[in-house]
């Protein structure tokens, strides 16, 4: 019996420096990471987008599948699709107020929404990043309840923005640039709505 533990654990050891050895090649590290992030996408609803919008991360993942760092890097992605959109919304704007078009009132409306979403969102990273991995329940909970209701805002934003551009006081081409910015950006914050929600779903199931 004791040989066979001895033996045993010089085959654990032995296998311990083998793998030291031959760690993990980046090439297979980046397969990995990437197979993680499509596997995550297929539970949003906007799935090909997801991944296109996340593959340039795959880096990051490249040592540790992190759920909470892919909500994390989802809910950036989504900031930085919503300044995007913030500022093209803003140049029509400006536009439109200097040739007094009708159009004028639906447009600063709807930048409005976004430039709250913007707000939402900012909120919402900052929240996120309060969290920590093994803390207690009740503060997980109040983080994650959060960045939940102002990400649920920053989506009803986007959809007020869609609506009201849809009047016919604003001309063809300029509602359709922005409204095809806008869906964007809402599937965007959908996506990082579901990839959190699911987060939040696997952390109370580990912590309950």
């Amino acid at each position: 019996m004791a040989k066979t533990i001895t033996f045993l654990a010089l085959s654990l050891v032995a296998l311990t420096l083998v793998q030291a050895q031959h760690p993990v090649s980046p090439r297979r590290a980046r397969s990995r990471a990437r197979a993680f992030i499509e596997s995550q996408c297929e539970t949003t609803l906007y799935s090909n987008l997801c991944v296109r919008c996340l593959s340039p991360y795959v880096s990051s993942f490249s040592k540790t599948l992190s759920h909470r760092q892919l909500a994390q890097t989802a809910l950036k992605v989504t900031l930085a699709k919503a300044e995007t959109t913030q500022a093209y919304i803003t140049q029509v704007a400006q536009r439109l107020n200097r040739t007094k078009g009708p159009q004028i009132r639906s447009v600063r409306e709807c930048l409005d929404q976004i430039n709250d979403g913007v707000d939402q969102l900012t909120r919402s990273i900052k929240e996120a990043q309060h969290i920590k991995e093994g803390e207690e329940s009740s503060e997980f909970t109040w983080h994650a309840s959060n960045v939940q209701t102002w990400m649920s805002t920053a989506l009803t934003d986007a959809s007020m923005c869609i609506d009201g551009i849809s009047g016919r006081t604003i001309g063809g081409k300029t509602k359709a640039l922005i409204k095809a910015r806008v869906l964007n950006l809402q599937q965007v914050t959908s996506i990082a709505l579901a990839l959190f929600n699911r987060f939040a779903a696997r952390f109370r199931v580990v912590n309950p």
